[in-house]
This record gives C-alpha cells, structure tokens and sequence, in this order.
C-alpha cells in the first residue's frame, strides 16, 4: 500500500476456498437454491448457534419480510422498532399494513432502549424488534421478560451480530425469530445474502413453504408427499447456491475472521481512548456481559460540525470514514406514522454525532496504523 493510496471504509476480498467453492457449484448443475452449499451453510449455522432451524434467504430484508408472515401480522397491528436502525427493519412489517412504534435507544451502547418499551406497548402491539447495533446485544432479559408477560413476539435483528453473546448466549438465540445478514459489508458476506433464524419449532414448517413461493416443496423433496402444491402464500426468498458456496468459505474461516476484526477493533480503542477523552469525543461502550460481534468501531463526536470537519479531515488524509442511520422517526415516511422532533432525543442526537472507522478483516497493520495516526492528527 502506498502512501497516496485511500483506505477504504469496507472491502470485501476471499479468505479461503471461495474461489474453490464457488467453481464446485458451478460445475455441479446445482446452482439453483437449496443446493448443497445451502444445506451445508445451514448445517453449519444451526450447529454453531444451537438454533433448531437455519434458512438462506436472498437478503436480511428478506428474512425480516419473512418474519412479519410468520407471525400473521395484519393491518393496524403494532411492531415496535428503534428508530436507530436500517429501514429494512421497519419496511418488512409496514408492507404488511403494520404501523411501526419507534422507540429511543440507550445513551451507552446505542441499543433499543428496554426502559420505554412498557410505555411504547399498547393493545395493538404484536412484536418488538431489537436490533443489536454494532454486534453488542441489547438488554435481552428485560425485553424478553416483557415480551412474555405480554404475549408480544420477540424479533431479534441481529445483522450485526453473528457469533457475538448475550450473557453467555448466542444472539438471535432469543427471540422466536432472528435474522441475519450477509450484506459484503457485514463480517461473512457473499455481496448480498441473509438468514432466518427459527428458534419456535412451531414455526419452522410455515416458514419453509414461505420461502418456496407458499408451495410444500421442501416436503416434497423430503420424500413426505408424493407431488409439491401452493398450501399458503409465499415468495422466493432463496439465494442461488452459487452465493452459498461463496458464504461457507466465509463461515468455515470465522474464527480467523472474528480474530482479525478484533485485533483491529482493540488497536483503535487502545490507542484512541487518550485522543477521545482530548477531543470531547467518546469510543464505543461494550458492557461486561456482552461479547461483541467486532463488526464495526465508530466514536461519538461532540457535535454535527466536528463530525463532518472529522470526516473532511480524514478524507484529506486518504482515509474513508462515514457516519450511520438517521432517525427514521423524522423521515419523510417516518413522519407519515407520526414521528415527531424530540421523540426520540438519544437518536436524533447520535445520528448527528456517529462516525465510523475502516474496519475490515483483510485490513492489514499499515491500514490500521495510518487511520490511528490520522485520527489522532485531528484535534477539534
């Protein structure tokens, strides 16, 4: 790398058999969904997380649109959601005619905030979806305490957090369902890819015939019935096993993955804290009881102004560095369910603050030392 070069926010290269993989499924005449690969990714994704069912789907979006068939949501039914979060979370229920109720999120670690969830509930609300931002899990225990004192369907989005712990337990273990993404963003991608998680077995049958365009295909190739039919409503939710092959490759190499994106993640935070406590600025917070996914490093600056000079600054440096999610409360659509200035005060003050560091596992020590040096360069 030279020193003109820029780093990138993200880059998304092979780390293992991809290559291999990826001309096996092509040569097999199998490349269509559910293929081997497919089996294989969910073979190993239900193993590693103890999870009763695993299934591809084409994107995390998907896996959510998914969860809002499972769970029979109708029009004038209640999904609250935080208002910190990708839009994906929110459209798969409102095109189910739902209305979203956008909670606030944590100062601490930027999760929904479980303290306003007994305000937010009324007697339309049929779900609530933590969304574990940054691969730190939100408060579980009090959320799924709530969740079954009101007979409220837990989904967990856990795009950020694969193989990151709540307590000791899997995220996406929790909830009755979970979803994953594998977005070439994300810490395992195949370019654009996601995953249900079925922790209520109950909802396993359904949720197969959902995917295979509401029709009983997966039985029927099973060898359970004779003839494959249309019993539900559905779509097409699975990926080609060309990108399977190219995701377990990934999978198969996560303890190397996760060990790189560590490593990255504690260099910023070691040699960031002094310059942040000098700035006004302030480094992610990771509870003691939350073992993180290591997806993503970003710092809270003290204001708008000072994150965008922040950002100018980096750039001028060859260094690419962006903010994240704006308050989805006080969008266009947002606004059309009621959001409101001031609803949602942490949100509104995060979004203008949020600004996140390079971090990819291919990264190597160059990268992280010239983004260091860059950062520490800035001085307000």
């Amino acid at each position: 790398m030279t020193v003109h070069s820029t780093i990138p926010f993200n880059c998304a290269l092979p780390v293992g058999q991809e290559a291999q993989y990826l001309q096996e499924a092509l040569l097999s005449g199998t490349s269509a969904g559910d293929g081997p690969f497919t089996r294989r990714c969910h073979d190993l994704l239900s193993g590693a997380l103890g999870v009763p069912r695993v299934l591809l789907t084409t994107s995390c979006t998907h896996a959510l649109e998914m969860c809002a068939l499972l769970l029979d949501l109708q029009p004038g039914d209640e999904v609250i959601v935080p208002s910190f979060t990708f839009v994906s979370t929110v459209n798969a229920f409102v095109l189910r005619g739902v209305r979203p109720v956008f909670a606030d999120i944590r100062p601490d670690t930027l999760n929904l905030d479980e303290a306003r969830l007994p305000a937010l509930r009324t007697p339309k609300t049929k779900a609530v979806v933590p969304v574990h931002y940054a691969g730190v899990g939100c408060e579980m225990d009090a959320i799924m305490a709530l969740a079954r004192e009101q007979g409220i369907a837990v989904v967990e989005d856990n795009a950020h957090g694969l193989f990151g712990r709540y307590r000791g337990r899997w995220l996406g273990a929790f909830g009755a369902l979970a979803t994953q993404s594998f977005h070439a963003t994300k810490n395992f991608s195949c370019g654009e890819g996601g995953a249900l998680l079925i922790n209520d077995a109950s909802l396993i049958e359904r949720a197969e015939i959902l995917r295979e365009k509401g029709t009983d295909r997966s039985k029927f190739f099973r060898g359970q019935v004779d003839k494959y039919t249309w019993v539900d409503m559905g779509s097409s939710y699975l990926p080609s096993d060309l990108l399977a092959a190219v995701l377990l490759a990934q999978l198969e190499a996560r303890e190397t993955i996760q060990a790189r994106r560590r490593a990255i993640w504690e260099t910023y935070a070691g040699n960031l804290c002094g310059w942040a406590a000098s700035c006004g600025a302030r480094l992610p917070i990771v509870p003691e009881h939350c073992e993180q996914s290591y997806h993503m490093f970003y710092l809270l600056m003290p204001s708008l102004e000072v994150r965008q000079a922040f950002i100018a600054h980096l750039r001028a440096r060859g260094v690419t560095a962006v903010f994240h999610y704006q308050p989805l409360h006080l969008s266009p659509m947002g606004r059309q369910f009621g959001g409101r200035q001031g609803d949602c005060p942490v949100t509104e003050s995060v979004s203008d603050r949020l600004v996140r560091l390079p971090l990819y596992n291919t990264m190597d020590e160059a990268a992280v030392s010239r983004v260091v040096a860059a950062v520490t360069e800035f001085a307000g």
